[in-house]
C-alpha cells in the first residue's frame, strides 16, 4: 500500500509540472475546421470576449452521432491536439445534430464479439482522455443524450441539459453494460444505490428530473434554436475565462486526482498542486491587480 501511494504521489507530481507549464505558446486551430479523416467532430475556437472557449461539434447527424470507428478515430484526434493547444482555456462539448447529443455506439459495427469488446477498449479510452483534459470540459446536452453518449457527458467535469432532453444508460436491454466507464462514474457522481437502479432499470430520464437527481449542474428550458443548454454552457464558460488558468487546471487536477484517494491522501495532493501556482507570474499578476483594485490580465504563465 506504501509504496502505490507512493508511486501515485510521484505520478501527480508529474502531471503538474505537466499541467502547469507556461500556456503562452499555443496552436491554433481554423474555425469549424475538420481534424482527422472526417468530418464527423469539428472544433471551433471562439474569439472576441470568449477567446480561450473551445467547442467540440459532434457532426454524425444520419446516424444520431453514434459512435462508428472513424468517429472514435478522429475525436481521439482532436481530443491530442486540443490537450496541446494551450490557448484552450475552457472546452464545450455539443452536437451540431439538432434533438440529438449522441445516440451512443454504432451498433451496425459491434455484431461480431471481437470487434465488440475492442470497440469498447476503443470508447473506454476515448472517454478517459476527455475525463483527463487538463482544462475544464462542459457537455451541453441539447439532444438525447443515451448509453455510450451519456457515458461521454459523464466523463465532462460540468453537464447542462435542455428540460426536455432524454438521457439514460440503457445497455442492459441489449443485454449488456455500460462499458465505456459508465458502472464507474455515474455511482461517483450520485450514488452506487441510485447508479444501480438506473442501470439495472435502464431508465430514461428527462434533463429536470437529471438535476433533481444530481446528474447535470444546469437544466434550461429549449429554446427556438435548440441550443439552450449550450448557450448555458457558453455562460458558464465565460465565468470560468477570467481566473488564472493555471490556478483552474491545478484546482481540477487536485479534484479529479483526490477523490480516488483517502483524505489524508488528498491533501498530500492538494499541497503538491498548490506548491506549482506559487511561482507562477499569474500567482503575482492576481495580487497586483488586487492591490492596484483592477481586474487581472492572466497569461497562464
Amino acid at each position: 500500500f506504501v509504496i502505490k501511494m507512493s508511486l501515485l504521489m510521484q505520478r501527480v507530481a508529474i502531471l503538474t509540472r505537466q499541467v502547469a507549464r507556461p500556456l503562452a505558446a499555443s496552436r491554433h486551430f481554423a474555425s469549424q475546421a475538420p481534424v482527422g479523416n472526417g468530418d464527423e467532430v469539428l472544433i471551433e475556437r471562439l474569439e472576441g470576449d470568449r477567446k480561450g472557449i473551445s467547442v467540440i461539434g459532434l457532426n454524425r447527424p444520419a446516424a444520431k452521432n453514434s459512435f462508428s470507428r472513424g468517429m472514435v478515430e478522429t475525436f481521439t484526434e482532436v481530443l491530442d491536439e486540443i490537450k496541446k493547444d494551450n490557448a484552450s482555456r475552457v472546452v464545450v462539448l455539443r452536437s451540431l445534430t439538432p434533438g440529438i447529443f449522441c445516440a451512443g455506439a454504432d451498433l451496425k459495427e459491434r455484431k461480431g464479439e471481437a470487434l465488440a469488446t475492442e470497440f469498447v477498449k476503443e470508447l473506454r479510452s476515448l472517454l478517459i482522455s476527455i475525463e483527463q483534459l487538463p482544462m475544464p470540459v462542459i457537455a451541453a446536452l441539447d439532444g438525447a443524450a443515451l448509453g455510450g453518449g451519456l457515458e461521454m457527458a459523464l466523463a465532462c467535469d460540468i453537464r447542462t441539459a435542455a428540460s426536455n432532453t432524454k438521457m439514460g444508460l440503457v445497455e442492459t436491454r441489449l443485454a449488456i453494460i455500460p462499458g465505456a466507464g459508465g458502472t464507474q462514474r455515474l455511482p461517483r457522481i450520485l450514488s452506487p444505490a441510485l447508479a444501480k437502479e438506473l442501470i439495472f432499470t435502464a431508465r430514461v430520464f428527462d434533463g429536470t428530473e437529471a438535476k433533481d437527481l444530481g446528474l447535470v449542474n444546469h437544466v434550461v428550458q429549449q429554446n427556438e434554436t435548440k441550443d439552450a443548454a449550450y448557450q448555458q454552457a457558453l455562460k458558464l464558460a465565460e465565468e470560468i475565462l477570467p481566473n488564472g488558468p493555471v490556478g483552474v487546471r491545478m484546482a481540477k487536477l487536485a479534484i479529479d486526482k483526490g477523490m480516488q484517494v483517502d483524505l489524508a491522501t488528498g491533501y498530500s495532493i492538494e499541497e503538491i498542486c498548490y506548491s506549482q501556482v506559487i511561482p507562477t507570474k499569474d500567482r503575482l499578476e492576481g495580487l497586483a491587480a488586487f492591490a492596484e483594485k483592477r481586474k487581472p490580465v492572466y497569461q497562464g504563465e
